[in-house]
C-alpha cells in the first residue's frame, strides 16, 4: 500500500477522524500480535463474535501505533494525550472491504479469481510458480480466502504488478457478492466442487450458485466440464460469457488422456485445436492432476507456447500448506518451511519464529528468493528491512545471489554459496537452545539442513495439528463467554507441554492448569508468562511455585497451613490460591462442613488472596448420571456463595470441564475448564471439533507369511491363510497397549484397513496388508483424522485421554501450522 493518508482513507470509507491525520499508511493490520514497527501501520478493530480488536487499541497506543480504525472510540483525553488518530466508522471489517475495493479499481493488471471446494489454493499457488517467470505477480497469502483475508490480499497490489491471484472462500449464501465486488476478477477459475463445507448450504446446487456469483463479471471462465452439476449451472447462469473447459470425455475445448501413472509421476497427453503435446506432472494422484489440468488450461488460454508449458509443469513443486515444528539437537526447536520462500511468506514464518517465547535467541536460515520479478539489489534490502523490524537475532544466508547481496546485512551475518557448503562447515558452527527457523526455496533441498539438526529420526511421529487446535479452542469460545483455563497437564495429553502451551498464550487464554510443580516450572522456563495453577500440589514444593508464581490448589487445612507458612517467611502477603471444593466426587477438596472453620482461619489472615473456587464433576460425559451431575452444580454454587460472602473482591468459579461445557453451558460461571475437548474428543452427536494429534509410522518391511505361521513372540497368531505382513516400528515402548492384536485392532494402510497380527513387541508389531497395494516406506495410521483415537479407545476398553496420555516421549512431536 502506498499513497494513502489518513484523511484518504476516512474519505474512502466514509468514517469521521478525531485526533492527527498527518501519518501516511503503508501497512493494515487486523491482529495485534503481528505488528513490531509502529510506524506506517493503520490497526482496523474488527469486532466478532469471539473476539473483539477494541480490547487491544490501549495496549497498542502504549506500543506506538498512532492510526486506528474503530467504530468504539476511546475518551477525549487518551486521545489527546496519544498523539493518536481515529477513524470512527460503522463497522470496520465493512470499511476494510470498501477500502480494498477502491484498491482494486486503481489498479489495471490481469487478475485471476480462483474458487471452489478443493485445491484453491495449490491451484493458486501453481499459477503464482508457471507465471512468475518474467513478470509481476501477486499472490493471496497463504489462504487468505475469507470475508477478511481477501481484503488484506488485495491490499498488496502495487502500480507494477502485471497479475494478481486471489482465491475466495465461502462457508454461507451472501459472502461471494461481497468477495466479488472486491477481487473482480477478469479471468476465472472454478477448481472443484465437493462436500467440503457444504453445512452452510441447503444442497449443492445452492453452493454451486453462490461460488459462481465471483466469476459473475470475468472476461473467461475455466473449470473442469466432467462435473455434469457444474457446467448445467455455469451454462444456465452464463449463457453469454466465454467458458473455457477442459475435460477427459471428448466435450472441452481441451481434451486430456492420464498415459501413465505407474511411476512417481503422471503423464498427461493433451490436445487443445492443433496444438497436441505430452506433459509429465511430478504427481500421480487424482487431486493434483486435476489442479495441475486447470494450470495447463490457464496457460494454453494465455497463449503459452507448448514447450514453456511442458517445462514449466514439469517443475511444478510441493505446496507447503503449513510449517512443520520439531525438536532440535541441543534443546533448539525448528520450524521446517522448506519448500517455498517469498517476500509474504518469510514474514509469515518470521511471525511464527517470534513466538516462540520458550528461546531467548530467533534465528534464521534462509535461500535466494526465487521468481520474484525484482532486481537482487531492491530485493534483498526489502529483506534486511524485514528482519530488523522482526528482531531477527541470527541471520544464515544460502545462494548465489544472498552471498552476492551480503553488504546489505549486518557483520556477523553468514553466508555460503549453497546447502552442500553450509552443511560442509555445519560441525564449525553452534546451534543451542534457540528456534532455528528453516526456510528455502525447493531447489535448494533444505530438508537435508533439517534432517541434520534434528534431534530425533524415529519413524514413528505424533502430528499434533495447531490449526485444529484453535478451530477446538474457538468452538468452545463460542459457547461461552465465560475465561477459559486450559488443562496442559501430563504432558499436555501427549501432545507436548510447551509447545501446546506457548501456541494458547498466543490465543490468549486466560489460565493454564498443570498437574504438579515441575510442569509449571518447565512452562514458566519455557517463556510462558500466563496465570498458572497447580491441582496436586506437594507441600514440599510450595517453595518452588513462590519462585516461580505458581498458584497452588489449595484443597484441605493441611496445605492451607503449610502454604500460609511459606507466605509468612517471606512476608509475603497476598499470593494467589484455588480452593478446591468436595461436591460429590469424594477426590481432593473442602467439604461443605468445614467451611465454618475455614471462615475462621481467614479471619486470623486478612489478606487471603482467593483467585478461584472450583470443583470437579464426576460425570458430565454420561447422560444417565445427569442428575447427579445437576445436584454437583447445586452444591458448588450454594457452597461458592458462603465463600463469596465472606471475602472480599472478584473471585472466579469454575466446575465445567469439555464435556460440562458442551452439556451444561448454564453452569459456566466465570471460568470454565478445556481440557480433552481441545484435542477434538466430544460428547456431542453432533460435534464440530476437529482432530489434533494422529499417531503415524511407516512399513519398514513387507514379507509373506504361509498358512499355519506363527507371528511374533508367544506364537499367539496363528496366519489361517497364506497373506501379507508388514512390520511397522512402533511398539509398547512407544505407547501401544500389548494385546491390541487379541482386541481387533487395526491400522490404516493407503485407506484400507490392516488389522494388527499377534502381540505387540517393544519397538514393532506386524499388520496384514493382505488385499492392500501397499510398499515398503508407506504411512501406516494408528489414529487420527480418518480413524479417530475414541475408536481405538473403545476397542481398549479406555477412554482417549489414557491413549493420548501413554504415549512415549521417545515418539517424535511435529507441531504443524498453516
Amino acid at each position: 500500500m502506498k499513497g494513502y493518508t489518513l484523511q484518504k482513507i476516512a474519505e474512502i470509507t466514509g468514517g469521521d477522524i478525531f485526533g492527527s491525520a498527518r501519518e501516511e499508511i503503508t501497512r493494515i493490520s487486523i491482529d495485534s500480535r503481528t505488528i513490531y514497527e509502529p510506524g506506517g501501520i493503520l490497526f482496523v478493530a474488527i469486532r466478532g463474535e469471539r473476539h473483539d480488536g477494541h480490547r487491544f487499541v490501549p495496549g497498542l497506543l502504549d506500543r506506538g501505533i498512532r492510526a486506528f480504525m474503530v467504530q468504539e472510540l476511546p475518551t477525549k483525553e487518551r486521545i489527546r494525550v496519544s498523539g493518536a488518530c481515529f477513524i470512527l466508522v460503522d463497522n470496520p471489517l465493512k470499511a476494510l472491504q470498501g477500502l480494498a475495493a477502491f484498491h482494486r479499481n486503481g489498479h489495471k493488471a490481469r487478475v485471476i479469481g480462483i474458487t471452489g471446494s478443493n485445491g484453491k489454493t495449490i491451484v493458486k499457488e501453481w499459477v503464482h510458480q508457471v507465471l512468475s517467470p518474467g513478470s509481476q505477480v501477486v499472490r493471496s497469502p497463504k489462504s487468505y480466502n475469507s470475508q477478511v483475508g481477501v481484503p488484506l490480499s488485495v491490499l498488496l497490489l502495487e502500480g507494477d504488478t502485471e497479475t494478481a491471484i486471489f482465491e475466495a472462500g465461502i462457508s454461507r449464501p451472501g459472502e461471494m457478492e461481497k468477495l466479488q465486488g472486491i477481487i473482480r476478477p477478469t479471468l476465472g477459475i472454478f477448481t472443484n466442487i465437493g462436500d467440503a463445507h457444504q453445512e452452510g448450504f441447503r444442497d449443492r446446487e445452492q453452493k454451486i450458485l453462490e461460488k459462481i456469483k465471483l466469476f459473475r463479471e470475468c472476461d473467461t471462465l475455466i473449470y473442469y466440464r466432467d462435473q455434469r452439476e457444474v457446467d448445467r449451472l455455469v451454462r444456465k447462469e452464463f449463457p453469454g460469457k466465454r467458458l473455457f473447459t477442459w475435460s477427459f470425455e471428448n466435450e472441452g475445448d481441451i481434451r486430456v488422456k492420464v498415459l501413465d501413472t505407474d511411476k512417481e509421476e503422471a503423464l498427461l497427453g493433451i490436445r487443445y485445436g492443433d496444438v497436441q503435446m505430452e506433459t509429465s506432472l511430478p504427481f500421480r494422484d487424482k487431486a493434483s492432476i486435476e489442479n495441475a489440468i486447470h494450470v495447463i488450461a490457464l496457460m494454453l488460454l494465455l497463449e503459452y507456447p507448448p514447450l514453456v508449458i511442458q517445462s514449466r509443469i514439469a517443475d511444478l513443486n510441493p505446496v507447503a500448506m503449513r510449517m512443520e515444528m520439531v525438536k532440535g539437537m541441543n534443546a533448539c526447536t525448528l520450524i521446517n518451511d522448506t519448500y517455498n520462500s517469498d517476500l509474504i511468506s518469510l514474514s509469515i514464518a518470521l511471525d511464527y519464529l517470534n513466538q516462540q517465547n520458550q528461546h531467548a535467541v530467533k534465528t534464521l536460515i534462509l535461500s535466494d528468493i526465487m521468481q520474484t520479478g525484482k532486481e537482487n539489489a531492491d530485493l534483498y534490502a526489502e529483506v534486511a528491512d524485514i528482519l530488523r523490524k522482526m528482531n531477527t537475532d541470527r541471520f544464515i544466508g544460502i545462494g548465489p545471489d544472498l552471498l552476492s547481496q551480503r553488504r546489505q546485512f549486518p557483520s556477523g551475518t553468514m553466508f555460503y554459496a549453497s546447502t552442500s557448503d553450509f552443511l560442509s562447515s555445519l560441525h564449525t558452527l553452534e546451534f543451542r537452545n534457540e528456534a532455528i527457523l528453516i526456510k528455502g526455496a525447493r531447489v535448494f533441498a533444505f530438508e537435508k539442513i533439517t534432517h541434520r539438526l534434528q534431534e530425533k529420526n524415529h519413524r514413528t511421529i505424533l502430528e499434533i495439528d495447531l490449526n485444529a487446535m484453535i478451530h477446538n479452542l474457538n468452538v468452545f469460545r463460542s459457547i461461552t463467554k465465560a475465561k477459559v483455563m486450559v488443562m496442559v497437564k501430563a504432558f499436555s495429553y501427549g501432545s507436548g507441554s510447551s509447545e501446546i502451551a506457548n501456541a494458547l498464550q498466543y490465543q490468549r487464554v486466560d489460565y493454564l492448569c498443570v498437574a504438579y510443580v515441575d510442569e509449571g516450572i518447565i512452562l514458566r522456563e519455557a517463556g510462558i508468562h500466563l496465570p498458572i495453577m497447580v491441582m496436586n500440589p506437594e507441600v514440599s514444593g510450595f517453595d518452588l511455585m513462590i519462585d516461580h508464581h505458581l498458584e497452588p490448589e489449595i484443597y484441605n487445612f493441611r496445605s492451607l497451613f503449610t502454604f500460609l507458612s511459606a507466605l509468612e517467611k517471606r512476608n509475603l502477603d497476598l499470593f494467589p490460591i484455588h480452593l478446591k471444593l468436595e461436591t460429590g466426587m469424594n477426590r481432593l477438596g473442602f467439604r461443605e462442613d468445614e467451611l465454618e472453620q475455614l471462615f475462621e482461619v481467614s479471619q486470623n489472615h486478612p489478606n487471603l488472596n482467593i483467585c478461584s473456587v472450583f470443583s470437579h464433576l464426576g460425570a458430565s460425559d454420561q447422560a444417565g448420571h445427569d442428575t447427579y451431575t445437576r445436584e454437583q452444580i447445586s452444591i458448588f454454587e450454594r457452597m461458592s456463595q458462603k465463600i463469596m460472602a465472606r471475602f472480599p473482591g472478584d473471585i472466579l468459579r469454575h466446575i465445567l470441564n469439555s464435556a460440562g461445557i458442551e452439556r451444561f453451558p448454564e453452569a459456566c460461571f466465570d471460568m470454565v475448564r478445556l481440557g480433552i475437548g481441545l484435542y477434538g474428543i466430544s460428547t456431542d452427536a453432533g460435534n464440530r471439533l476437529q482432530a489434533v494429534s494422529s499417531l503415524k509410522s511407516i512399513i519398514s518391511q513387507i514379507k509373506p507369511v504361509c498358512k499355519g505361521e506363527s507371528v511374533g513372540y508367544g506364537r499367539n497368531y496363528i496366519a489361517k491363510k497364506d497373506l501379507s505382513l508388514g512390520v511397522v516400528p512402533v511398539g509398547y515402548a512407544d505407547g501401544l497397549r500389548r494385546d491390541l492384536g487379541r482386541r481387533g485392532v487395526s491400522f490404516l494402510v493407503k485407506g484400507k484397513e490392516a488389522p494388527v497380527l499377534g502381540n505387540i513387541c517393544m519397538d514393532m508389531c506386524m499388520i496384514d496388508l493382505s488385499g492392500t497395494d501397499a510398499r515398503e516406506g508407506d504411512e501406516v495410521l494408528i489414529f487420527g483424522k480418518q480413524k479417530p483415537v475414541s475408536d481405538l479407545a473403545e476397542k481398549l476398553g479406555t477412554i482417549p485421554y489414557e491413549v493420548l496420555a501413554g504415549l512415549s516421549e521417545r515418539v517424535k512431536r511435529v507441531y504443524f501450522k498453516e
